[in-house]
């Protein structure tokens, strides 16, 4: 019964290592990367859709993004958005827009990993959260009478043995980032 429990939960960890995933690559390192413009919204015709549905972004050599959109005259809507949006500088030509990725000062690079360790801080507190409200439903079964003491105990082990696993999966990817953003 307490096994369910556990598997229940295990979404929203999924979710929490997602949610690390997508921030981290939004996280500009110095080097070209689609993430970091793909979900930039865009104003089409009065309604606002992310890049990635309007435009194809490649990535034509370590520190240029290119963006090609299908139709053309999207491209100052675009470049507007993402000069806005992202800090970044984008030039036009008749056919789509290239992005430079700018070397990254030292004081940027900072305040880059002080925000990687806030996605770490904000992953590990909505991991904490329902773990501790998964051992209290828990506590419960065993206090209804619903579970064994043993069975109590044994679910905390595999309950912790499902949080360990996430935090090292998120921890990794922290490790990754730090990693690009000091050189």
């Amino acid at each position: 019964m307490y096994k369910q429990k556990i598997e229940s939960i295990k979404p929203e960890f999924e979710k929490a290592l997602n949610y690390v995933v997508q921030k981290l690559m939004s996280i500009r390192t110095g080097r070209a990367n689609p993430a970091l413009v793909e979900n930039t919204l865009i104003d089409v015709f009065g309604s606002k859709m992310p890049l990635k549905q309007i435009a194809a972004i490649s990535v034509p050599d370590a520190r240029k993004l290119r963006v090609d959109p299908w139709d053309k005259s999207y491209i100052e809507p675009i470049r507007k958005a993402i000069q806005t949006n992202t800090a970044l500088s984008p030039a036009t030509d008749s056919t789509g827009l290239w992005i430079s990725m700018p070397e990254l000062t030292e004081d940027v690079r900072k305040d880059m990993i002080r925000t990687v360790g806030q996605i770490d801080d904000a992953a590990k507190k909505t991991i904490r959260k329902y773990r501790d409200e998964t051992w209290s439903d828990i506590q419960k079964m065993q206090r209804d009478g619903l579970i064994s003491e043993d069975d109590k105990f044994k679910a905390k082990e595999d309950l912790q043995k499902v949080v360990d696993n996430y935090n090292v999966k998120i921890e990794d990817a922290i490790k990754n980032k730090k990693k690009e953003l000091e050189g």
